[in-house]
């Protein structure tokens, strides 16, 4: 007789950033998908099956990655991006505790292959509104070359810049 393969040990307790237990488990299958992962997964489905609206089709950085572009992303993102998505992008901002789902965790996603140029632009731009989400459009609220510079600044890893909120 065959035995079933033992189940691979318990985690020690503790938080993982880059693996956190919400993707860790079995997501799939009959009413195993939370609302909030769905809502969570419904731009992601989108652009893999999709890609993006026309207007964001091919969009490239037009700022260059530098010192100064990091100082002025890390400012324009403790301005707009921080209370929901945390100063370290973890999703643990104070005003995003009260929303579901909770804000993304850009410094996981922002590492993924996901997360290019025109996916990144029209997820801010745009907002989470077509997806049930609270993600607010910033479209009107910022130009283009200041979402860029947040880009640039949660690819540098999110780091302590001058004029940012403390950490």
């Amino acid at each position: 007789q065959s035995r079933p393969p033992a189940a691979p040990p318990a985690s020690p307790p503790g938080v993982d950033f880059w693996a956190p237990d919400w993707m860790m488990r079995e997501l799939w299958g009959p009413d195993r998908m939370s609302k909030s992962m769905h809502v969570r997964m419904l731009r992601h489905m989108t652009f893999m099956n999709y890609g993006v609206p026309r207007e964001y089709e091919g969009a490239r950085s037009t700022v260059v990655p530098s010192p100064e572009t990091t100082v002025a992303g890390g400012k324009l993102y403790g301005e707009h991006c921080a209370s929901c998505h945390g100063r370290s992008g973890l999703g643990d901002g104070d005003a995003g505790r009260a929303l579901s789902p909770s804000p993304a965790l850009l410094a996981f996603m922002v590492r993924r292959p996901i997360s290019v140029d025109e996916y990144l632009l029209w997820s801010i731009a745009e907002g989470g509104k077509a997806f049930d989400s609270e993600m607010p459009a910033f479209k009107d609220k910022l130009k283009p070359d200041d979402i860029w510079r947040i880009v640039a600044y949660m690819r540098a890893g999110f780091p302590v810049t001058e004029g940012a909120a403390p950490r």
